[in-house]
C-alpha cells in the first residue's frame, strides 16, 4: 500500500499556493496551506508531515529564517521557493538548510516530481537493500533512520547530507568526483546543481567539526572530486 505523502506548503500568494495544492491532492497526495511562517511553525508543531514547500518571500519575514528555524527543530525535506533564478538564491537557500530550490514560474510536474524525491531520500530509499549500517573510522551511518554519529554522538544533517555522507562512505579512502556524487544524490530528478555539492560538503564539515582549511575527514583532491578518509583502515557494511 503506497503512503500518501503529506506536504506543508508555506506560501503567501493565496493564488499560488491553492493552484499548487489542488494539482498535488490530484495526483493523490494531502497538503496543508500556511500563509505565513508564523502559521507554518504551529502546524509543524502540531501536524505530522513528510516535505515542507516553502516560500522564500514570506508576508511576515524572511523566508531564510523560517527555514533555518525549521533545519533547527525538525528533520525535514525543505524545497524553498522563490523567483530569483540567479545561483546565488539557491545557495542561500541550501545553505539556510534547505533540500532543494524551485524558481517561480514552475512546472507542476517539475514540482511533484521533486516532491516525491526529496520524501524518498528522506526515507531512506536511496541506500542500497542490505545495507543498514555503514562504519568509516570513528563515524557510523545508519541508513533506516537516516543518523549519523561521530565517535558515538549524534550530529544532525538533512536527508540529502545523508546522500552525500553515504556516498562518499560507501568509497571510503577513495576519491569520489563530483559528478559521480550528482549522480548518486539526484535520485532521478534534476533537483541537484553542480554549486550544492561545495555547500552541502561545507556544511557537513561544520557539524562534522572538521577544519575547512586541513579537514581531516572530508578532504578535497583539487581538480578530481572528494574524499572520505578511512582513519580506521578499513570500512565496514553491516
Amino acid at each position: 500500500m503506497t503512503v500518501q505523502l503529506r506536504v506543508l506548503i508555506v506560501e503567501g500568494d493565496q493564488p499560488l499556493a491553492l493552484q499548487t495544492s489542488r494539482y498535488l491532492v490530484h495526483h493523490g497526495l494531502a497538503t496543508h496551506w500556511c500563509g505565513d511562517g508564523g502559521s507554518a511553525m504551529t502546524a509543524l508543531r502540531d501536524g505530522t508531515w513528510d516535505v515542507v514547500l516553502l516560500d522564500l518571500a514570506l508576508p511576515d519575514g524572511d523566508g531564510l529564517a523560517v527555514c533555518q528555524r525549521i533545519r533547527l527543530r525538525w528533520h525535514l525535506p525543505i524545497i524553498a521557493v522563490s523567483r530569483a533564478c540567479a545561483d546565488t538564491e539557491k545557495v542561500a537557500a541550501l545553505e539556510a538548510g534547505a533540500d532543494d530550490h524551485l524558481t517561480i514560474p514552475f512546472s507542476f510536474p517539475e514540482l511533484l516530481a521533486r516532491v516525491r524525491a526529496v520524501a524518498r531520500r528522506a526515507r531512506g530509499d536511496l541506500r542500497p537493500a542490505g545495507q543498514t549500517v555503514l562504519r568509516v573510522g570513528p563515524l557510523q551511518l545508519e541508513a533506516a533512520a537516516l543518523r549519523v554519529t561521530l565517535d558515538a554522538r549524534p550530529v544532525a544533517v538533512t536527508s540529502y547530507e545523508f546522500a552525500l555522507l553515504w556516498a562518499l562512505g560507501q568509497a571510503a579512502g577513495q576519491v569520489v568526483t563530483r559528478d559521480r556524487l550528482l549522480e548518486l544524490t539526484r535520485d532521478n530528478s534534476d533537483e541537484v546543481f553542480d554549486r550544492s555539492i561545495d555547500v552541502n560538503i561545507s556544511r557537513l564539515r561544520q557539524k562534522l567539526g572538521d577544519d575547512p582549511r586541513q579537514p581531516r575527514l572530508i578532504k578535497t583532491v583539487r581538480g578530481e572530486g572528494y574524499l572520505l578518509a578511512d582513519e580506521g583502515g578499513g570500512h565496514r557494511r553491516l
